[in-house]
């Protein structure tokens, strides 16, 4: 009789058919075979506490009996139509009343592709050309997001770097890149170039580094003082950060945002959502020669729509983002105590609902700040914790609502003991 393959054997199988053994997300050495709750179990049988979620859509756990109800209801109906369909109604209708930017929403597959569409929206709008993102912020792998997203070789702003072999050259003359956090420098460059700017693409929260306290202030203010068309991408931060998402927390509100992660409950979902005058651009009866042409076989599909529809449901609930903040919070505060009585220079970034400890002793205010930090230390202590059960990625703690008492103290421990071998 044949033994179940192990965690080597899967390895050793996907090297040869993935090009680096793996899917490009994660350490290809990881095979997580089922998830539940908070917990993951890889191949081998081994238990962590993941605070990974899928990279951010698995906010309310793994398996949540009321998602997984809502899809099995749904794929008895039918998994895919390509028409309208009610449960992609209804989350698009759910998502116009959560964000404040929102009077219609389109949706698509994935967050790279509604960034990229929100990028060619603003295009549409304006009839100008270029757009405007931020140092070491991430919006997919749309050629103009692949411009300065993780530069090694740093230019003078604003001149573009791309990050990626196979991008024409043409793409670098139509991307402008400021450093992220610094007004004076946006305000410069909209004043030199807003004229030929279609839009300003920004995460609220880069990566994990807020906004400086007016920053997103003063991009609403120099957008809209151009006609250029302002962008959050809260494919991390939608329903995370608030249920209304970084525009409800920071109070700014944009006119074009991108979601995904959350709203598909863990299917791939993401969608454009702003005001009407710029969405009308999808509209072909409205737009006529500005029309934007958007079609794709999966979008708004009904089950991952049920997931979403659902998803956001229990996170309406009461009491769920203090408890994910009281949990974010309380392992912030172990990294500090535990890092500092080690006598282990760091800084803890971020929101108690998505942050990281990054190894320096330098303020983080935009990504040339985050390049100057130790990642040989971040690796080491990233691997301390994995060897103790907690899953994360190299660079985020994402917590989720199905965090027990159990596993604070498991994870406490481990970052304990994570700083005494540092």
């Amino acid at each position: 009789m044949n033994s179940k393959p192990t965690q080597s054997d899967w390895v050793e199988r996907a090297s040869h058919v993935l090009p680096g053994g793996g899917f490009g997300n994660f350490d290809p050495g990881v095979v997580i075979r089922r998830g539940l709750g908070s917990h993951v179990w890889d191949e081998d049988g081994n238990e962590f506490i993941d605070y990974m979620i899928g990279s951010g859509p698995m906010i309310v756990g793994h398996n949540h009996p009321e998602v997984v109800e809502a899809t099995l209801e749904q794929i008895a109906q039918g998994m895919t139509f390509f028409t309208n369909n009610a449960r992609g109604i209804e989350l698009a209708e759910e998502i116009c009343k959560a964000m404040a930017c929102a009077d219609q929403a389109r949706f698509v597959c994935t967050g790279g592709e509604a960034d990229m569409y929100a990028m060619r929206l603003a295009r549409a709008h304006t009839g100008r050309d270029k757009i405007l993102k931020f140092e070491g912020g991430y919006h997919g792998m749309s050629a103009e997001a692949q411009m300065s997203l993780a530069p090694t070789t740093l230019a003078n702003f604003p001149q573009a770097v791309p990050d990626s072999a196979g991008i024409s050259e043409a793409v670098r003359d139509s991307v402008l890149v400021a450093p992220f956090n610094d007004a004076e420098f946006v305000r410069q460059i909209i004043a030199e170039q807003g004229d030929e700017i279609a839009g300003v693409i920004v995460e609220p929260l880069q990566r994990l580094i807020p906004p400086a306290p007016g920053f997103l202030e003063t991009l609403r203010e120099e957008t809209s003082k151009y006609g250029i068309v302002l962008i959050f991408d809260e494919i991390v931060t939608g329903f995370r950060l608030a249920y209304g998402g970084a525009q409800e927390l920071y109070g700014v509100t944009p006119d074009v945002c991108t979601l995904g992660k959350i709203i598909g409950g863990g299917f791939p979902l993401a969608a454009i959502a702003g005001n009407a005058d710029v969405m009308s651009h999808f509209d072909k009866a409205q737009a006529g020669d500005s029309f934007l042409m958007q079609v794709g076989t999966l979008s708004g599909n009904p089950v991952a729509s049920a997931a979403g529809v659902k998803t956001m449901e229990i996170l309406r609930r009461p009491g769920v983002y203090e408890h994910l903040r009281e949990c974010g919070q309380t392992i912030r505060t172990a990294m500090a105590e535990h890092l500092s009585a080690a006598g282990i220079t760091h800084q803890i970034v971020g929101d108690p609902v998505l942050f990281d400890v990054v190894f320096t002793d330098q303020p983080i205010a935009n990504y040339r700040d985050v390049l100057k930090a130790d990642s040989a230390i971040t690796a080491r202590f990233n691997a301390l914790l994995r060897e103790k059960g907690i899953l994360k990625t190299p660079g985020k703690v994402y917590p989720s609502l199905t965090l027990d008492d159990d596993d604070m103290v498991q994870t406490i421990d481990a970052i304990a003991e994570a700083a005494r071998k540092l």
